[in-house]
């Protein structure tokens, strides 16, 4: 059975935390050929300026929550320090959840201390730290991409109108 079957994107709405806006860009239908489940794609906004983006994945499979993560996020760097990434993700828990998703996925660079900081702001836990098997490193450019942190987030304790302010 397609896992995008009576899928339908839903309007997050209006989301703002302060001086950042949450700004809805496209959306993307799931492709089942190259393993992509729905997602929306937004722009970070602050200060009148794009401040960066996030990729909101919903769904799940063995790739997106072993590898990928539901969350894929950049500030570009002369926005970085305030918290905008963490921000941004606490901001779309809630529409995670009106999707009817308990638990959520977020991987990143054992190295990349940033987005650590990041996932421990929402509340997420460290599960392990993975080696992708090197069969599976066709699609990979680079030898030090095999590592990820992953972190899982239980969207039944976490609130996101506390986490991510770190209340």
């Amino acid at each position: 059975m397609d896992p995008a079957a009576g899928f339908a994107f839903l309007d997050p709405g209006p989301l703002r935390d302060g001086d950042l806006e949450v700004v809805l860009t496209r959306r993307s239908p799931a492709d089942s050929a190259n393993g992509r489940v729905p997602s929306y794609w937004f722009t970070l906004r602050a200060a009148g300026e794009d401040v960066g983006m996030i990729n909101f994945r919903i769904g799940g499979s063995f790739e997106l929550e072993q590898y990928d993560g539901h969350f894929a996020y950049t500030v570009y760097p002369q926005w970085r320090g305030h918290r905008y990434a963490r921000r941004a993700c606490g901001l779309l828990l809630p529409l995670a959840r009106a999707h009817g998703m308990q638990t959520l996925w977020i991987t990143c660079h054992p190295d990349n201390l940033a987005s650590r900081r990041t996932c421990e702001g929402l509340g997420a836990v460290l599960v392990e730290i993975i080696t992708r098997p090197i069969a599976d490193c066709g699609r990979i450019e680079l030898e030090g991409d095999r590592e990820r942190c992953r972190y899982r987030i239980d969207l039944r304790e976490v609130n996101p109108c506390t986490k991510c302010r770190g209340e």
